[in-house]
C-alpha cells in the first residue's frame, strides 16, 4: 500500500494536513534536539523528508522504512536510507543517541514489540519522540475533525495522491488509534523511562516523549 502512494506522497500530505505537516516535522526535531556528532534513527521515514530536516542539526540521521517503494521514491535526497521492519530493526544494541518515528508507530502491526526494539537499539541515556495522530482536546472539534478524517479527506486524496483508496485506511487507523495518555501508557510498558506527552494543533497530533536508563 505505501510502495502505491510512494509517487506523491509528500504533497499528498502537504495538502491533507493543510502545510501543518512542516510545523509537526520541526517539532519534532525541536523535540529530539539532535546534535552534531549524535546517531538518530529515523524510522518509517518514508521518502526522507523527516531525515533531511532532522540532519539539519549536524547529527548524522539514517532514514529506514519497511516500504523500499517510500525509499525509492527519496532516493534523490542525500541521506543514508536503509530497509528495516520496525519489529525487527537491522542495528545492533545500543547503536542511536535518538530513535524518533512520525506517522508510522500506528502502522506497525504490534506497536508494543517496535517500541521495546526501539528501546533496544537505543544507547542507554538516548532518547524516543514519536510523532503521531491523537485524539483532539479542545471541546466540540473532535466531532469536526472526525467529520472531515471520513469523509473530506478520502477526496482531497483522490485529488491529489496516486493511490487514493490507501487515504481511507488512514482515517480509519486514525479514528482508532489510541489516545495520548494510552499510548504514553504503553511507551512507559516498553521499557521507556520519563514518558510525557505534548499535543499539537490541539491534539490532533502528540509528541511522545521518553529516554533510555544508563548513561
Amino acid at each position: 500500500m505505501f510502495d502505491g502512494v510512494a509517487r506523491r506522497y509528500d504533497l499528498t500530505n502537504t495538502v491533507i494536513s493543510a502545510g501543518q505537516d512542516r510545523y509537526w516535522r520541526w517539532m519534532t526535531r525541536k523535540a529530539i534536539d539532535p546534535r552534531p556528532g549524535e546517531r538518530v534513527l529515523d524510522l518509517a521515514a518514508g521518502t526522507g523528508v523527516s531525515t533531511v530536516e532532522l540532519g539539519r542539526s549536524g547529527a548524522w540521521c539514517v532514514a529506514t522504512d519497511f516500504s523500499q517503494g517510500m525509499l525509492a521514491a527519496g532516493r534523490f535526497r542525500q541521506v543514508p536510507m536503509v530497509a528495516g521492519d520496525a519489529m525487527a530493526l537491522p542495528f545492533a544494541d545500543n547503536s542511536f543517541d535518538a530513535v524518533t518515528i512520525s506517522f508510522g508507530l500506528r502502522n506497525v502491526a504490534d506497536t508494543d514489540l517496535a517500541l521495546r526494539e526501539m528501546l533496544r537499539v537505543t544507547k542507554p541515556g538516548g532518547r524516543l519522540v514519536i510523532c503521531e495522530f491523537s485524539t483532539p482536546v479542545i471541546p466540540g472539534f473532535e466531532t469536526l475533525y472526525m467529520e472531515y478524517l471520513m469523509k473530506a479527506l478520502p477526496r482531497v486524496a483522490r485529488a491529489v495522491s496516486s493511490n487514493p483508496d490507501a487515504y481511507v485506511y488512514l482515517a480509519e487507523s486514525i479514528r482508532a488509534w489510541p489516545d495520548q495518555r494510552q499510548l504514553g501508557r504503553r511507551v512507559a510498558d516498553a521499557g521507556w523511562s520519563g514518558a510525557k506527552w505534548r499535543n499539537l494543533t490541539g491534539g490532533v497530533v502528540a509528541l511522545h516523549r521518553g529516554y533510555k536508563l544508563g548513561g
